[in-house]
């Protein structure tokens, strides 16, 4: 494993983390899912990545029980609010952030988190509230560093704006050879005050693994063909796509290496980017990924990879 500086903090993280969205707490049983996470250790990972909506808490529990077998300087731990967790609980205004943190914290069993996230951003609360808010909470010791995920470039520059108050050191954006927004706005903002990116969906939902076909039925043992895990994988109905993805298969073998390598190297390619998040559902998965650290695309390689997705990319 390969190793990053998050941003402006003194967080020295894996390449690769391991996520739990829609897997642990939630679609994969618990065996496997403990199973995963101490193949993750074993590969080097010391990122996890959770949040209090995922499986409504129960990704956090889960976390929280199978993290306990771990000394607590092992890993850095990350998780996120603002997504609805009842009727009146939702958003990022100081009584949500300090009532969520301490929720997480429980759910968590651990005194701190390395890194609390702003899920999204908040129209309904005023930013400055949400900022002191936050700095209050890493003022009391309950998280180390504060981040946000998705938000636009307006709303990263208004929070670097609003004078003593923390500093944000991570940027969680959708990122991958398929979606490539980022690239504009977000990562130039970033790089030039010290926030790291730490990307989700690298592997566009496992489709950059060419495990999809078009024409063909989702392999059985694939997140595609879960119930608990398939709800946001409607790209897969897109043939032209996946027939796309397909011509990166002669690519990834002449590098000896995965479809999911080579996808998780080309994020990586960008120094902006100080880790990528995978949702394994299973070790050998995690096993797989964490080999893409090795890989280093030089430029002919990335002008052919532009080449067999042209037409499918979205930025």
């Amino acid at each position: 494993m390969k190793y990053r500086q998050l941003g402006n903090s003194d967080l020295n993280i894996s390449e690769i983390a391991l996520g739990s969205w829609l897997t642990y707490g939630g679609g994969v049983d618990a065996g496997t899912a403990r199973d995963c996470v101490r193949q993750a250790f074993d590969s080097g990972i010391n990122v996890i990545d959770t949040a209090n909506v995922y499986a409504h808490g129960g990704a956090e529990e889960f976390l929280g029980a199978t993290l306990s077998d771990y000394s607590r300087k092992e890993y850095i731990l990350a998780t996120k609010l603002y997504f609805p967790m009842s009727e009146n609980d939702r958003g990022l205004s100081a009584k949500q952030i300090h009532k969520q943190i301490d929720a997480s914290l429980l759910r968590l069993r651990t005194d701190y988190v390395d890194l609390y996230q702003c899920h999204r951003y908040d129209d309904e609360t005023p930013l400055a509230e949400t900022m002191q808010a936050l700095t209050e909470v890493v003022a009391a010791g309950k998280a180390r560093y504060v981040g946000f995920s998705e938000w636009r470039a307006e709303e990263i520059q208004a929070a670097l704006d609003i004078p003593d108050v923390v500093r944000f050191v991570s940027s969680q954006p959708q990122y991958s050879m398929l979606w490539r927004d980022p690239e504009a706005e977000v990562m130039p903002l970033c790089a030039a005050n010290g926030i790291s990116q730490v990307v989700w969906s690298p592997l566009a939902q496992g489709v950059l693994t060419g495990k999809y076909r078009p024409g063909d039925p989702a392999p059985g043992d694939s997140r595609a063909a879960s119930p608990a895990m398939s709800g946001f994988m409607d790209r897969l109905n897109d043939n032209e796509l996946l027939t796309a993805v397909q011509r990166l298969r002669p690519i990834a073998d002449e590098l000896a290496a995965s479809m999911a390598q080579l996808a998780l190297s080309w994020v990586l390619r960008q120094k902006n980017v100080a880790c990528a998040i995978i949702g394994a559902s299973r070790p050998e998965q995690i096993i797989d990924n964490a080999g893409a650290v090795e890989i280093t695309l030089d430029p002919d390689v990335l002008a052919r990879i532009d080449a067999a997705l042209e037409g499918s990319i979205q930025s």
